[in-house]
């Protein structure tokens, strides 16, 4: 192993394991689990997606590392201990690193076509322009099931090489998958582009139902392969930037390996369906979710698509427990929907920090929106700040707007 490696990694893993040892993260664990129990303590508040070429003003981030998969271990280190000195809100950190299991799959036989505009360093969120790979039936025959591949060398490899680096400071653990994730439309969305997506669910709904069936086929068999392959994984520490712990899992009975799908949280989504009638989501997509998250422990739905006003469809969703409330609906609307049944999981709008000095008095008039009405439902709620695609170069937007968030819940 490169000396320099394994001595940036000790240096960054010591750090790390005092910190997650510290009690104020230990504390978040019971204020997670409460939360989606729907016996909240308080509301939680956590902060993911950041804009991190934006972020590091004081060159914290710059990676040293030169294997490819220490280095990979290198950012997440970095990542956590960053977000714990500028915006710890309510994270959680989990008292080892991780080594995520290898695994690859064969494809379906289609890729997605696009054009991207805005790719800045380790950011995620870039603007797509998709190409049209899905627009007769004769598209329709090239996709096929995947085959997923488990590299159990190549996964053992990273294990040991990471234990040796760091296993005597800081626990190493092999890691799978926390949740099942069913997201078809948003890959259709991908495949298709969208106003193709949309004009054929008003003038070719029988087409866009042989679409959505032999894609959702294919994802649920690829989800079922992973089961088997015994990759899921019951130590979970965050489903998609929300809370993830729970008392009902992994469940009664439950006694180790292997991890079921009704030892997990299901995750389904259909963003593009914000710009569909209730009728029409019910009818392309809850009703072909059901069967997968029946087999889940718990669900949570939802990501940007605005659901205030579809929650008698969203409702028919077995096991679910937490739904998205996105900016662009009333959560007002929602909390009286959702009261003690489900913990309603609210996104402020990340415009808030895309300015050149933050309004803190427009930031504490947004949280004390959704606050006041989960105190007045009695809904269970966390408050997720994510999709940050700018800061405007200004970080301390984003370190502020989490200190006046963490003090409004505090006081809640």
């Amino acid at each position: 192993m490169n000396q320099n490696d394994r001595s940036v990694l000790r240096r960054l893993a010591g750090e790390y394991f005092l910190l997650s040892q510290q009690d104020r993260f230990l504390e978040n664990r019971k204020l997670h689990r409460a939360v989606n129990d729907l016996k909240p303590i308080r509301p939680v508040v956590l902060i993911d997606e950041l804009p991190w070429t934006e972020m590091d003003i004081h060159n914290e981030m710059s990676l040293q590392c030169q294997d490819p998969f220490l280095q990979s271990v290198e950012w997440n280190l970095r990542a956590t201990l960053y977000k714990a000195r500028y915006l710890p809100a309510d994270m959680i950190i989990p008292p080892y690193a991780s080594v995520h299991k290898v695994v690859h799959f064969s494809g379906i036989g289609i890729h997605v076509d696009e054009r991207t505009l805005a790719i800045q360093g380790r950011d995620t969120i870039q603007s797509h322009e998709y190409h049209d790979q899905l627009a007769t039936e004769a598209d329709l025959e090239k996709i096929h099931a995947e085959v997923v591949t488990y590299d159990e060398t190549e996964t053992l490899r990273r294990y040991h090489l990471l234990g040796e680096a760091v296993g005597d400071i800081l626990p190493v653990r092999l890691k799978g998958w926390e949740y099942v994730s069913m997201g078809t439309w948003d890959k259709i969305a991908m495949y298709r582009g969208v106003s193709n997506l949309l004009m054929d669910l008003a003038e070719r709904p029988d087409f866009m139902h042989k679409t959505v069936r032999k894609l959702h086929d294919v994802s649920w068999d690829t989800q079922k392969q992973i089961e088997k392959l015994g990759l899921l994984d019951n130590d979970p520490s965050c489903l998609h930037c929300t809370p993830i712990l729970a008392s009902d899992l992994p469940g009664p009975g439950f006694d180790g390996e292997p991890v079921k799908f009704r030892n997990v949280w299901g995750r389904a989504v259909a963003q593009i369906f914000a710009s569909v009638s209730g009728a029409m989501h019910e009818e392309f997509d809850i009703n072909y979710i059901k069967e997968p998250m029946s087999q889940c422990g718990l669900v949570y739905y939802g990501c940007c698509e605005p659901l205030d006003r579809k929650m008698d469809i969203v409702e028919k969703i077995p096991n679910l427990r937490k739904i998205s409330i996105t900016p662009w609906a009333d959560v007002n609307v929602a909390a009286e929907a959702i009261g003690r049944k489900y913990v309603l999981s609210a996104k402020p709008n990340p415009a808030s920090v895309a300015v050149d000095r933050l309004d803190p008095a427009a930031v504490r008039k947004e949280l004390g929106v959704i606050l006041d009405a989960c105190k007045r439902n009695h809904c269970s709620c966390d408050i997720v700040l994510k999709d940050i695609s700018t800061c405007n170069g200004r970080p301390g937007n984003i370190f502020e707007w989490a200190k006046i968030a963490m003090e409004m819940v505090r006081n809640y």
